[in-house]
């Protein structure tokens, strides 16, 4: 049996260019609190059967996903079959046959987890690499257009690169790309890349930041962990007093209208977020649309939609007009990773 590649795909044949797995499919989206399991049947088009499990009840995925197997091969009876081949989408790098998850206390072996869960294969990926790959499949319901219509089917890849960005926990960046073989995903950590300013409020914000960290990165104020920074900063240079908050209670206030520095925030994270964007639209060329994912976009609601992210996004001078025919979509479906997930079994993504 040989071991795990170092892209993270292990079984006795991890490197055979063969035709996709049997079904049926395991399929997760591990995250620092909760996984989600999802199950991908035999002639089946859509992952069904989507459980969530709290990450802190379980050691490990291999013991995480043997509770919801076993809750699975009750509900269907006779009609359960073992899973030959299974994806799990993770929050953090992958590199090898060690993967440490970022905001958990798991950390565990592809290898060993692939024979615990008796599979022939486990691929193992970035959860912004599954995000990737689910983006040419997503239809209209599971996503709110900005800007220009989006492409759709074989269109998406005539039209070019796509990317996806994500303010969760951290901010994740991931890029696709068509090929003749397929799309091929690209994930890297762009969420680490210097933060920039496009106006001299944003300019102040950022020279408040710097006071505390040398590098201001997007993650740094875009992302569940830096809103509470910007919120900070926004107080700051606004000579207001600034209480201690996480950030669900920062967008709480801030929508509500009746906090002026969350709203402030909330206002400052769209227009930061859609620089941000436009940022990554240009050096991945991603003229075929730039997507959000994560947690905390979808909690704005309409106040996202009537920012400034949008003009941001497109406020690129001369290359203005080459941003203003780039769509850009909310992910609107919290489930797409496993989807994603699950295209990364296919042949054309091995």
């Amino acid at each position: 049996m040989t071991a795990a590649n170092p892209a993270g795909e292990c079984g006795p044949e991890a490197v055979r260019p063969a035709p996709a797995w049997p079904r049926p499919w395991l399929l997760a989206d591990i995250g620092g609190t909760n996984v989600r399991f999802g199950w991908l049947a035999e002639g089946a088009a859509e992952v069904s059967h989507v459980a969530t499990l709290r990450g802190a009840d379980h050691r490990g995925p291999a013991q995480a996903a043997q509770a919801y197997l076993a809750g699975l091969a009750q509900a269907l009876g006779p009609a359960y079959r073992a899973p030959r081949a299974g994806a799990f989408a993770v929050a953090t790098a992958v590199g090898g046959d060690h993967i440490e998850l970022t905001n958990s206390g798991w950390a565990f072996s592809c290898e060993a987890t692939r024979g615990e869960l008796g599979l022939d294969q486990l691929r193992v990926l970035n959860d912004f690499e599954a995000l990737a790959l689910s983006l040419p499949r997503l239809r209209p319901t599971q996503v709110r257009v900005i800007g220009p219509a989006l492409a759709g089917g074989p269109d998406a890849a005539a039209r070019g690169a796509l990317a996806v960005i994500g303010p969760g926990t951290g901010l994740g960046v991931a890029g696709l790309l068509p090929t003749a073989q397929g799309w091929v995903a690209v994930p890297g950590e762009g969420g680490h890349a210097s933060l920039s300013a496009a106006d001299e409020f944003e300019s102040q914000l950022l020279a408040v930041v710097r006071r505390e960290y040398a590098h201001v990165s997007a993650e740094r104020l875009l992302s569940g962990i830096g809103l509470p920074v910007l919120h900070r900063a926004v107080a700051a240079v606004l000579g207001a007093p600034a209480d201690t908050l996480g950030a669900g209670e920062i967008v709480e206030r801030g929508l509500s209208g009746l906090d002026d520095v969350c709203s402030r925030s909330l206002d400052a994270f769209c227009a930061l977020l859609g620089g941000f964007a436009g940022n990554v639209a240009l050096v991945l060329g991603a003229r075929g649309g730039v997507y959000i994912g994560g947690g905390i976009v979808p909690r704005l609601g309409e106040r996202f939609f009537e920012s400034r992210f949008r003009e941001r996004f497109e406020a690129k001078g001369r290359f203005q007009p080459y941003l203003r025919a780039i769509p850009t979509a909310l992910i609107t479906d919290t489930l797409v990773a496993l989807s994603g997930a699950a295209a990364a079994l296919a042949p054309r993504n091995r």
